[in-house]
């Protein structure tokens, strides 16, 4: 049994933050229909589609990750009688999810004012770019916009030259996970209240809130913050290091892991009292630095961190995604697993996170072909005969792939 058993979600989205948020309750056990256009489905379909390194049996390595566990009904949304279809599966719906710009849901006779007059306890999120109010409502937004336009890239990188966007995109992942939140806290409310209610997610809202306490130093203290690279700008040592085969990263927050690193690289320069408090290490940093490095860079990887481990200094290697996925604590995790291709054959993809006690139930039902299950939602959710659901396919309303 998985938590979300029962909740029934329409998934509108495309491209990643939408699609990242179906997927998580996905794979929490809710129903999540992906209800797309005619012919060539939600765009993320085609992307990669062909690329012989990325994509199995045409579908790519983005829709194979983030439509397991999903289901796909095709429908033609700028219809009146596809409208009237959407409608009747919103009767039995607990979430609509979108990611449209703002507006466009209002356009398509879709947005939550009157959904809520279909059903009163239906919960709707839709997430854009700069969310539905304010000055740039209106403006479209990608992930690297958002990390850019939040002051994220302005403290992440070598140095005030060279801003950088994070290695993942954490904008639309970050805004995807919010959205989850969002519902299953509006889900929540309406155990209380017997009322639907809508969400308004914003990508940049949600980088704002991810600056945390750098951004309260800087309300404070009135000071932009710059990159520091990997070092930390209180703790020394706390940065990466480079070793005989790799890197590895070494994060010293306390003098008691100070003095465990000291007696695991046996270096007498820095055996100097003056490095003893955490306040005068970070005096001393580019020194210190240096001297690690040295000693770090005459053995391999793996030997420091069998012996820092081993006096509990945190440390870890710098892994590649090939040593990440492949490690012993991550398959013992079942973070890596293997999900079917819908015309045979398994793939491997990141797993789920989030380990319950009870309900605990871990499965992953293969990405969906476009309209694979129209005729089963139709029935199922709507209770449309056969000769309804054959009379919307004669029309090119919707389509369906048995």
């Amino acid at each position: 049994m998985k938590p979300l058993n029962g909740i029934k979600v329409i998934d509108l989205t495309h491209m990643l933050a939408g699609p990242y948020a179906g997927m998580v309750i996905a794979d929490l056990g809710a129903e999540v229909v992906k209800v797309e256009p005619l012919r060539t489905g939600e765009m993320t379909r085609g992307l990669l589609k062909s690329d012989p390194n990325y994509s199995f049996k045409e579908f790519g390595a983005y829709f194979l990750t983030l439509n397991r566990n999903k289901k796909s009904i095709s429908l033609d949304l700028k219809s009146e009688q596809g409208l009237e279809v959407f409608y009747d599966l919103v009767k039995s719906a607990d979430v609509v999810l979108n990611n449209f710009s703002a507006g466009v849901v209002k356009k398509l006779k879709i947005d939550f004012d009157l959904l809520k007059s279909i059903n009163p306890k239906i919960i709707t999120c839709s997430i854009t770019g700069f969310g539905e109010t304010g000055p740039h409502s209106s403006r479209p937004a990608y992930d690297q916009i958002v990390q850019a336009y939040s002051g994220g890239m302005s403290i992440t990188g070598p140095d005030a030259n060279t801003p950088t966007r994070a290695g993942i995109p954490i904008g639309d992942l970050s805004s995807g996970l919010y959205s989850v939140i969002g519902i299953l806290s509006a889900l929540l409310s309406r155990e209380k209240t017997n009322m639907g209610q809508h969400i308004d997610m914003s990508l940049l809202d949600v980088q704002i809130s991810l600056l945390t306490y750098m951004a309260t130093m800087q309300t404070l203290s009135n000071v932009d913050p710059e990159p520091i690279g990997n070092a930390h700008f209180v703790h020394v040592p706390y940065n990466s290091f480079t070793t005989l085969d790799g890197f590895v990263v070494i994060a010293v927050i306390t003098d008691a892991f100070w003095e465990a690193l000291l007696n695991v690289v046996n270096v007498d320069r820095l055996r100097d009292p003056q490095f003893n408090k955490s306040i005068d290490r970070l005096k001393n940093q580019e020194l210190i630095e240096s001297e690690l490095n040295k000693v770090l860079s005459t053995k391999p990887s793996a030997y420091w961190i069998k012996v820092l481990n081993e006096a509990k200094v945190p440390c870890g290697p710098i892994n590649t995604f090939s040593q990440a996925l492949s490690d012993e604590q991550v398959l013992h995790r079942n973070m890596i697993v293997e999900v079917e291709h819908p015309d045979g054959g398994k793939v491997k993809m990141p797993g789920n996170p989030v380990k319950l006690s009870h309900t605990n139930e871990e499965s992953y039902s293969p990405p969906p072909h476009l309209g694979s299950h129209t005729k089963e939602i139709l029935r199922d959710w709507s209770k449309y005969s056969d000769d309804k659901i054959q009379a919307l396919m004669n029309e090119n309303i919707i389509q369906s792939v048995d």
